[in-house]
């Protein structure tokens, strides 16, 4: 039973080591929105969900053509 504790605390050990790795070889420096930028660089798909994207929002305000509640 001492054996199977030792090989455990050593893969935890091994896998604490990895993980320190990753973050000292700066794999996690950079914010998420600098990893993906330019990911949909030249997408019509994306271009397109932004446009609705925008006319939506567009079509929640009020228009300044309707009377106001004043």
């Amino acid at each position: 039973m001492p054996e199977q504790l030792e090989e455990r605390v050593a893969h935890l050990e091994g896998e604490v080591a990895r993980l320190k790795n990753k973050i000292e070889n700066n794999l996690f420096s950079k914010p998420w929105w600098e990893r993906i930028a330019g990911t949909f660089a030249d997408n019509s798909a994306y271009d397109e969900a932004m446009r609705l994207g925008h006319e939506y929002r567009d079509s929640l305000r009020p228009s300044s053509k309707e009377p106001s509640d004043e």
